[in-house]
C-alpha cells in the first residue's frame, strides 16, 4: 500500500510540475530536437538547449514561488526533489527521441556528412547522455542548496556542459577518432560502448543528483 501511496504522490508532483510549474519554453526547446535534420549545424547546441531549457523552468518558479507553494501540499520534500528530477528527465528523454527519427531521416535526405560538427549518430546520443548527466548532477544538488539561487546553479552547471559539447565537436575533427563522426552501420556498431555507457552513467548521476539534493533540501528553512 505504501508503495503504491508513493507512486500515486510521484505522478501527482509530476503532472504539477508539467501543467503549472513547466515554462511554456521548456516544451518549444524539447521540441528543437528536430534540429539535427538542419545541415551544416553544430548539433551540440540540441543538448546545450536542452539543459536551457530546464534553466528557464526553475528560473520562471522561483518568481511564480513554485517551491513555497508545492511545500504547502501534502507531500514530502523529497518528493518535491523528486518531481523536479523527473521533469528535467523526461523532457530531455523527451527531446532525444523527438530527434531519433529527423536524425534518421537526415543521414537518407543529406548523405554527405555533417561538415560543422558530429553526425546525429549514435556516439552523439552517447555523448548527449553523458553532458545532461554532468549538467543535472550539477544543477539539481546547487540549486537545491537554498531552493532560490537558480543563477548561481546554472553558471556552475553549464561551462562543464559546455565544455562537454565543445570536446565532443572537436574529437570528430581529430583523425584518430574520426570514426566517431560516421553514420555507416559497422562504424556505429563500434561506437556503441559510448552510447551504453552515457546511458549507465546518466542513470547513476540522476539517482545521486535526487539523494543529494532530497538531503540538502531537507535542511532548507523555507
Amino acid at each position: 500500500m505504501s508503495d503504491f501511496r508513493g507512486l500515486h504522490i510521484t505522478i501527482y508532483t509530476l503532472y504539477k510540475e508539467l501543467r503549472l510549474a513547466a515554462h511554456p519554453n521548456l516544451f518549444v526547446f524539447t521540441f528543437l530536437g528536430i534540429l539535427v535534420i538542419a545541415p551544416s549545424y553544430l548539433y551540440s547546441m540540441v543538448i546545450i538547449l536542452g539543459c536551457l531549457g530546464p534553466y528557464i523552468s526553475f528560473m520562471y518558479g522561483r518568481e511564480t514561488n513554485d517551491i513555497y507553494y508545492t511545500s504547502l501540499l501534502p507531500v514530502k520534500k523529497m518528493d518535491t526533489v523528486k518531481a523536479k528530477c523527473l521533469l528535467l528527465a523526461l523532457t530531455q528523454m523527451t527531446q532525444l527521441l523527438i530527434s531519433l527519427p529527423f536524425a534518421v531521416l537526415r543521414t537518407h535526405v543529406i548523405p554527405k556528412g555533417n561538415p560543422a560538427g558530429i553526425e546525429a549518430n549514435i556516439a552523439y546520443y552517447g555523448f548527449a547522455f553523458l553532458i545532461y548527466a554532468i549538467f543535472n548532477l550539477i544543477f539539481l544538488t546547487q540549486f537545491f542548496k537554498t531552493a532560490y539561487k537558480v543563477g548561481k546553479a546554472i553558471n556552475l552547471a553549464i561551462l562543464p556542459a559546455t565544455i562537454g559539447a565543445i570536446t565532443m565537436e572537436i574529437l570528430v575533427h581529430v583523425p584518430k577518432f574520426q570514426w566517431l563522426d560516421s553514420v555507416e552501420p559497422d562504424i556505429m556498431l563500434k561506437q556503441l560502448p559510448i552510447l551504453v555507457i552515457g546511458i549507465m552513467f546518466y542513470i547513476f548521476s540522476m539517482l545521486l543528483a535526487y539523494k543529494v539534493s532530497a538531503n540538502r533540501f531537507q535542511k532548507v528553512d523555507l
